[in-house]
C-alpha cells in the first residue's frame, strides 16, 4: 500500500531478498500486502507437490517481506492464509479464528498446513510489525476459483464426484468480496487471525450438486469413501467429509467489512451467468 500520490510499478522475485528489500525501499509503503502464491490449476491429488512453490512463497517470501519491513519502517504487514481444511476435524462445523488446527493432517497436506502454520506464527509472533493474516475461504467469481472453466466442464463431464458422505463443510468467499475485506484490514483490525469468508458455510453434499445444476450439469457421482480414498487419496476424501468451515463474525466486528455476496449460492449463480 503506497503513500499518497505515490504510483510505482515493478515485477519482483518474491524469492529474492535483495530484490524484494528494493521494491519495498522503493516504494516507501506503509503497509505491505503478502498475496504472493504460485496457483492456477495443478494435481490436487499430489496436493503438496502442487503447493510447493506457494509453500516457499509462503515462508521465504514472508522471511524477505518481514526483514524489508523492519529495516525501511514498515507500520502493517497483511498476509494471505486459508480458512478451510486446515481446522481441526472435530466439534463444531464452524469454526472461530480462535479454534485449533488439525494436529493430525493428511500426509499428502502435512508440509501445506506446516507452512500455513509458520505464515501465522512468524507474522503474528513479529514484536514491531502489526501483522494480520487472513484465513481466505475458498475462491470463486466469474472464470477464477471454484468456477474456474475446467473445473465446470469436469461438472458437466460426471469427473467431479462426490466423495463419501458430503459432509465436510467448507467457507467461500468471492474475489471481489476478499479484495474489500483486504483493504479494510490495511487500517481496521488489531494484530491477529481473520477468517474472510461469506456468511453461508455449507458441507459438500449441499453445494456440489447445486453448482453442478448451475453448471447445467447432472448429479455428480457418488463414490463411497473407501474407493474415494483409492482413485482420489486420503486427503481429499477429508476434505470432503471431515473439514470445517469459518465463522466470519470477528472479520465483520473488527474490520468493518460485509461481504456483498453474503451467500455462496446466489454468488455461483452470478458469476457463472456473467460468463455467458
Amino acid at each position: 500500500v503506497l503513500k499518497e500520490g505515490v504510483s510505482l510499478q515493478s515485477l519482483v522475485d518474491g524469492l529474492n531478498a535483495q530484490a524484494v528489500r528494493a521494491a519495498v525501499a522503493a516504494a516507501r509503503p506503509e503497509v505491505i500486502i503478502h498475496e504472493m502464491t504460485a496457483l492456477g490449476g495443478g494435481d490436487f491429488k499430489h496436493f503438496d507437490r502442487t503447493f510447493a512453490l506457494t509453500n516457499r512463497l509462503r515462508t521465504e517470501g514472508l522471511d524477505h517481506l518481514l526483514t524489508a519491513a523492519r529495516e525501511l519502517g514498515v507500520r502493517r504487514l497483511i498476509a494471505q492464509s486459508y480458512c478451510g481444511w486446515p481446522y481441526a476435524r472435530n466439534g463444531a462445523a464452524v469454526k472461530t479464528e480462535d479454534s485449533d488446527v488439525d494436529s493430525h493432517p493428511a500426509r499428502e497436506m502435512a508440509s501445506t498446513l506446516n507452512a500455513i502454520r509458520y505464515l501465522e506464527s512468524t507474522l503474528l509472533g513479529a514484536p514491531d510489525i502489526e501483522g494480520l493474516a487472513l484465513r481466505y475461504g475458498a475462491f470463486y467469481g466469474p472464470g477464477t476459483g471454484i468456477l474456474e472453466s475446467t473445473i465446470l466442464e469436469q461438472l458437466r463431464h460426471r469427473r467431479f464426484p462426490l466423495l463419501g458422505d458430503g459432509n465436510g463443510c467448507w467457507s467461500f468467499v468471492h474475489v471481489d468480496d476478499a479484495a474489500e475485506a483486504t483493504a479494510c484490514a490495511t487500517d481496521h483490525g488489531a494484530r491477529g487471525i481473520y477468517n474472510i469468508v461469506d456468511d453461508e458455510p455449507a458441507p459438500v453434499r449441499e453445494w456440489l450438486p447445486a453448482l453442478a445444476a448451475l453448471a447445467g450439469a447432472k448429479p455428480p457421482l457418488h463414490i463411497p469413501k473407501w474407493l474415494g480414498r483409492v482413485v482420489a487419496g486420503d486427503h481429499l476424501v477429508r476434505m470432503m467429509t471431515e473439514v470445517r468451515a469459518g465463522s466470519n463474525a470477528k472479520a465483520k466486528s473488527a474490520l468493518g467489512w460485509r461481504p456483498v455476496h453474503a451467500s455462496w449460492r446466489e454468488g455461483f449463480a452470478n458469476s457463472i451467468q456473467s460468463t455467458h
